[in-house]
């Protein structure tokens, strides 16, 4: 009765690494197209599954489900996370984050609305409805799409189709208590099933208030978002057609290091296609999708104090996304040759206004189009005990802007801004060369793997084209004004891997050594060689927001290397201790600095004793302290802090569950490094400081299914 164990069907370095969560999923089904041997996964399930019970006994999930799927996400090694409310939280891997790990949910990739990533992709990954969250470790491979660092997929409830003719309701329900911010959640699946057709109905409902911190409350925090969707497939042969729709409303909720807070974001995704064979050793998979973002903020409707009128701001957010993708494998899962292509099409618009002022209106971002086209070619095989994949992708990216509209209040600063972008050339284009080689040697035990590659991120829509000094920098949530530049250059990563895998009846233990070189690193940096000096229109506009010493984003030369594990012990029949450890170093290569947020050193370590029905278990997190910062972005070291919980659970019968814990058991007062500083005036937080993570509290979950 394994409840959380590592499956290490895989053994590549830069396998992917799934977390199956919350408890109501029935198997943890490896990812479309994707070869097993390939595949580790972090199960974290309340359902009893005899093929895991051979191998451990262990732990129930050791914590309460956050509403960010981001942090459950951050559990894995070498992975933390950037604290920007609870709904906005970005992954950070390896010391990358933002736009350099590629995010999806159930395969489908998509733009956020948000010009500062209030929704980046795992915002619409309800933690009470996902399965799993693969993370592709350290290098994704080509045939993932393009990405700097790493890729994540947060794989929703879904109905599965049966192995009779006759059609079989399928039930999954789970609600959960957390007492630290008044929090409930509760989501489920209803589906009917056989085996040719599957029809399934999702839903949930996640509400929080302000959380509690030893001290007082964290004032801005609270949060609300549905979910709801359906989903069908055909199965045909060997293959299956499918289609999904969903619907994200996420009501208003506080973001503390922003500017703003959200107020809604109504979004929309539909995607279908085939996936499966279509001859012997012949894969086919086809898949087209539309996501459309929209999106309202302010610093009026949950702001505390809301800003005075002259200052109040209400800004509006668009994003629609087009996404295409074929592709054809021939060969079985452990030899085969892959050739896919697809395509992204995104157009954004972003109007900043004030509510009491109709007269003022500024188009901070008027038509940003982006156009990627891609095709790759990918090999996976073997020479004796030998195994490797390899792959290469090529990419074209045109990225272009309209003219920004300004309304007769907005002053005269603004306007020559405006002026002068209209007259500069408001177009880019890029094309982008990614490879991947990873080998391994199978044959026992102990496994080695090596990984090499070249890895490119073209800039964003906003590090090129935000002609406007603001505050929106895709969530680094600093408190700095950022400025784009029209003459940014893609980065280009070079990177090396090694490692090994160690797997035994008690012990199964996986180190990697990891070294990033980054060519062309965007970084904010000073807009001019005279900081503080106002003596440029940008600092002038800049200035009258409060900032006179702007950023403007610029290429530069970066390193990160450090190392990471995941480990399972079993040395009793009843005990299992499980854990993480990670380190990063990120260093500027230009210049005597150090990278901008990278996370400390840290270590997570969990035991578990399970007997019968009953498991209970304690879980302990130290992170180090961070004085390794950047410079030239002003940033601040971060304190050291340890945090410990308790977890139990118990299973009534194999389809219902009862789990319960306390979280930050010692009422430890810290503030996570990547945390984002409150802005809110009338909170316990002081203005400019670090969120505090939660106190102590109690939550309890319940899961069913049948």
């Amino acid at each position: 009765m394994t409840i959380f164990r590592l499956l290490r069907t895989g053994l590549l370095a830069g396998c992917a690494l799934s977390i199956t969560c919350p408890a109501l999923a029935e198997q943890a089904s490896a990812p479309e197209l994707q070869e097993e041997r390939l595949t580790d996964t972090i199960i974290v399930t309340a359902r009893r599954q005899d093929t895991i019970a051979r191998d451990a006994v262990a732990a129930p999930r050791q914590i309460a489900l956050p509403a960010d799927a981001a942090a459950i996400a951050a559990r894995v090694a070498g992975a933390d996370i950037f604290g920007n409310g609870a709904l906005s939280g970005q992954l950070s891997y390896r010391g990358l984050a933002g736009e350099r790990v590629l995010g999806r949910v159930n395969g489908q990739r998509f733009a956020t609305g948000g010009p500062n990533a209030m929704d980046p992709p795992l915002h619409y990954a309800q933690s009470i409805l996902v399965e799993r969250i693969d993370v592709a470790r350290g290098v994704a491979p080509v045939a993932e799409g393009p990405s700097l660092g790493g890729a994540i997929n947060a794989q929703l409830l879904q109905a599965q189709f049966t192995d009779s003719a006759s059609l079989t309701p399928q039930m999954r329900m789970a609600s959960q208590y957390r007492s630290v911010d008044d929090s409930y959640a509760v989501g489920g699946l209803a589906a009917l099933a056989n085996e040719d057709w599957r029809f399934g109905l999702i839903a949930s409902r996640e509400q929080g208030e302000d959380y509690r911190f030893p001290g007082g409350t964290a004032v801005g925090t609270s949060f609300a978002r549905n979910l709801y969707g359906v989903h069908a497939g055909f199965q045909t042969g060997a293959g299956e057609l499918f289609v999904e729709y969903r619907r994200s409303e996420t009501d208003p909720s506080g973001n503390p290091p922003f500017a703003l807070d959200m107020v809604y974001f109504n979004t929309d995704f539909v995607q279908g296609g085939f996936r499966g064979q279509i001859a012997e050793d012949v894969g086919l998979t086809l898949r087209l999708g539309h996501v459309a973002v929209r999106h309202l903020m302010d610093n009026q409707t949950l702001r505390q104090p809301a800003a005075a009128p002259a200052q109040a701001r209400a800004s509006f957010a668009d994003a629609d996304t087009m996404t295409a993708e074929a592709t054809l494998r021939f060969g079985t899962g452990r030899a085969y040759l892959e050739v896919g292509a697809d395509a992204e099409i995104t157009d954004r618009f972003v109007t900043i206004t004030n509510p009491t002022n109709p007269a003022f209106f500024i188009e901070s971002q008027p038509d940003v189009r982006a156009e990627r086209v891609g095709a790759y070619l990918q090999w996976r095989g073997s020479v004796g005990a030998v195994q490797f994949e390899m792959g290469g992708r090529i990419d074209r990216t045109e990225q272009s802007v309209g003219i920004p509209q300004l309304g007769a209040a907005v002053p005269m600063g603004p306007r020559g801004l405006a002026a002068a972008f209209v007259a500069s050339r408001r177009q880019a284009d890029d094309t982008t060369v990614d490879g991947a080689a990873r080998v391994w040697i199978e044959g026992g035990a102990f496994v080695p793997r090596l990984t090499l590659a070249r890895k490119t991120r073209v800039p964003s829509v906003l590090e090129r084209f935000a002609w406007l000094p603001t505050e929106a920098s895709f969530g680094l949530a600093d408190g700095n004004i950022y400025v784009g530049n029209l003459a940014l250059e893609p980065e280009v990563a070079w990177i090396a891997e090694a490692g090994f895998d160690w797997e035994t009846d008690w012990l199964t233990l996986r180190p990697t050594l990891f070294y990033r070189r980054v060519d062309g690193f965007i970084q904010g940096t000073p807009f001019d060689a005279t900081p503080g000096v106002i003596n440029t229109p940008v600092e002038m506009v800049a200035s009258m927001s409060g900032d006179p010493t702007p950023l403007m984003f610029r290429n530069a030369d970066a390193e990160l290397y450090g190392a990471d594990l995941d480990f399972v012990a079993r040395p009793l029949a009843n005990l299992e201790l499980a854990g993480t450890a990670s380190f990063t170093r990120g260093q500027r290569g230009d210049i005597a600095d150090d990278l901008y947020r990278i996370p400390p050193a840290n270590l997570r370590l969990s035991a578990t004793w399970a007997t019968g029905d009953l498991s209970l278990g304690a879980e302990l997190f130290v992170a180090a302290e961070q004085n390794r910062v950047s410079q030239t972005n002003g940033e601040l070291a971060g304190e050291g802090y340890a945090t410990l919980g308790l977890f139990a659970r118990y299973e009534v019968t194999d389809a219902l569950a009862l789990e319960a814990g306390i979280e930050n058991l010692l009422d430890e007062r810290y503030a996570p490094h990547l945390a984002g500083r409150s802005r809110v005036g009338m909170s316990d937080v002081p203005l400019g400081e670090r969120l505090p993570g939660p106190g102590r509290g109690v939550w309890a979950r319940f899961t069913a299914q049948f």
